[in-house]
């Protein structure tokens, strides 16, 4: 079984949420949506579009989205099957968090890494 396949998204917080996008925006040229983040969308080597997209986001330092982690950041792994992979990560004493989420954006799992860092497990759905 293939783990880890590759990188949905890099989310972090910010003292001054939109003051760091528009620094990423106006010095890097990343288009920073209202939301506070961008889809990059994925090509070949050839800048033809393929299926996958990576999101980059900037959010408040008082949300509590990495909970229970005090990290500043959180990496979203895509996977190819959530469920068996949250099953191994069980039985090898990984630290899985209960919850878990299906919807239109795919399947979701967290863990929580040795250093306490909040890790987002993403199985996108089908087509992407």
């Amino acid at each position: 079984m293939k783990r880890v396949t590759g990188i949905g998204g890099i989310f972090f917080k910010a003292k001054d949420a939109p003051a760091l996008q528009a620094w990423y925006k106006r010095h890097l040229g990343i288009d920073v949506q209202e939301w506070g983040g961008t889809a990059f969308n994925w090509t070949d080597c050839e800048g033809k579009p393929v299926a996958g997209t990576t999101i980059w986001s900037i959010g408040s330092a008082q949300g509590d989205h990495f909970a229970p982690s005090t990290a500043t950041f959180m990496v979203n792994y895509r996977v190819e099957d959530l469920h068996a992979l949250v099953k191994v990560l069980r039985e090898e004493g990984c630290n899985v968090l209960e919850k878990t989420d299906d919807s239109e954006y795919g399947k979701f799992a967290w863990v929580i890494d040795p250093e306490g860092n909040k890790i987002e497990l993403w199985q996108p759905p089908v087509g992407q």
